[in-house]
């Protein structure tokens, strides 16, 4: 987190102060309600792809929001409000009309019925019907925007060769099957200019002495049946284990209740985060569809074929948790290190009490639900291990992957949602 200028925190501190918490705030509202639009079981989507739609759901639910509300710089295109228009009118339209645009037909009739009963609580007249038009001209000019992002194209794996060689990643099924979310390292980036800058140096060399030890660690304590592993340490690996963009959307939107945060300081929270998120994503999975990284469960059992003395195979090691796409760098490394880095510089601090939820309906294992942090940092160091202890990654992943989050989130912080200076 790098700290804000005095003047810009000075400002912030005005508007924050100046502000009050309506009984209803229409962002956290509409981020929950196109939550299961984006990711159901009918039409599952994974994390990855998740995330980005929801990105540029929030984006046009920002530019309405601060079409009337004001303070912040607009994300691509200034909209204009007409004096009195219902931010909530607008928020609604906007999160409708964009998520209407691009989530699975399927889930079109389930929106229709949420934007029309939203609609119904608020009062008739022109503020409503501004507000409509204020949430149409955003989602009309986000979409726009994002027209040939890419987000629709189908990205084919292939291995180089069946089976592929040492160090090649090989998806679930085999050779011939497809990993998730190819298509994300190729979709056109929210704030970036070449998602592909933000490249990490690469996986170790499968001879080297800290694949060596990352191999030690992951084959101990990523066992499905490790003799190593805690209690306590299993039962982190499943709370970290629930859909990510799901699970990361729910306890952003506590986050935002229990900070008190108005509809304009939401509204920028959500567009700061998730952009962040987004555009993390899109270049993490760059640089995994690169490197093509094999993961343990592959890896450990076909450790004669390495050219490493020091890294026996086991044909019997299997991961705790599977997931379907290259190894390095790690996924929720990245997304997870841009949220949280997005999250405290927001905030100013990492020192954040923050009690995070997981599902014990998606994460049937798991024991205890409900963790409580102190520190943002305190939640990447946990994520981290978790990984490894699920036997999805090697420890060097795990630091390139934080790296990358970090990364984009200052650049996204720095450039993006700035106060406007009157």
């Amino acid at each position: 987190m790098k700290k804000l200028n005095s003047s810009i925190c000075v400002l912030i501190a005005c508007c924050l102060l100046g502000q009050t918490s309506p009984a209803q705030n229409v962002i956290t509202d509409w981020a929950g309600i196109v939550q299961p639009a984006i990711n159901n079981s009918s039409s599952p989507r994974p994390p990855a792809s998740s995330e980005v739609l929801h990105a540029t759901i929030q984006l046009a639910v920002y530019n309405a929001a601060i079409a009337i509300e004001g303070g912040f710089q607009p994300y691509g295109s200034t909209i204009s409000a007409p004096h009195g228009a219902d931010v909530r009118a607008a928020v609604a339209t906007a999160a409708y009309r964009t998520a209407r645009a691009r989530v699975d037909s399927s889930q079109v009739a389930y929106l229709d019925s949420q934007y029309q009963t939203y609609l119904a609580t608020i009062a008739e007249g022109q503020p409503k019907t501004a507000g409509i038009q204020v949430g149409e001209a955003a989602a009309t000019a986000l979409l726009a925007l994002r027209a040939n992002d890419g987000f629709d194209n189908v990205v084919d794996y292939e291995c180089s060769s069946n089976p592929p060689p040492p160090g090649e990643f090989e998806p679930n099924g085999g050779c011939g099957t497809q990993p998730v979310d190819a298509k994300v390292g190729q979709i056109t980036p929210f704030t970036l200019v070449d998602s592909s800058c933000f490249r990490p140096g690469g996986p170790n060399p499968l001879t080297s002495k800290g694949y060596t030890k990352d191999f030690i660690e992951t084959r101990d304590f990523g066992r499905v049946d490790s003799t190593v592993r805690t209690a306590d340490q299993t039962d982190i690996a499943y709370f970290w284990s629930e859909h990510a963009y799901v699970h990361w959307n729910r306890n952003l939107i506590g986050l935002a209740i229990s900070s008190g945060l108005n509809v304009r300081q939401t509204a920028r929270f959500f567009a700061l985060v998730h952009t962040a998120a987004a555009d993390a994503l899109i270049a993490g999975f760059n640089a995994k569809y690169f490197f093509r990284s094999w993961r343990p469960r592959t890896a450990i059992p076909r450790a004669d074929t390495d050219g490493n003395p020091d890294t026996d195979p086991d044909p019997s090691w299997t991961p705790l948790l599977t997931v379907n796409h290259p190894e390095y760098p790690s996924a929720h490394g990245f997304f997870s290190s841009a949220l949280t880095e997005a999250v405290a510089n927001y905030f100013h601090t990492t020192k954040l009490t923050w009690t995070l939820l997981t599902s014990k309906d998606a994460v049937p294992q798991l024991v205890k639900t409900e963790r409580t942090y102190h520190d943002l940092n305190e939640i990447t160091r946990q994520i981290d291990n978790a990984r490894v202890w699920s036997g999805l990654h090697w420890r060097h992943s795990m630091r390139d992957g934080d790296q990358i989050g970090r990364e984009v989130a200052d650049r996204v912080f720095e450039n993006y949602f700035q106060p406007i200076h009157k």
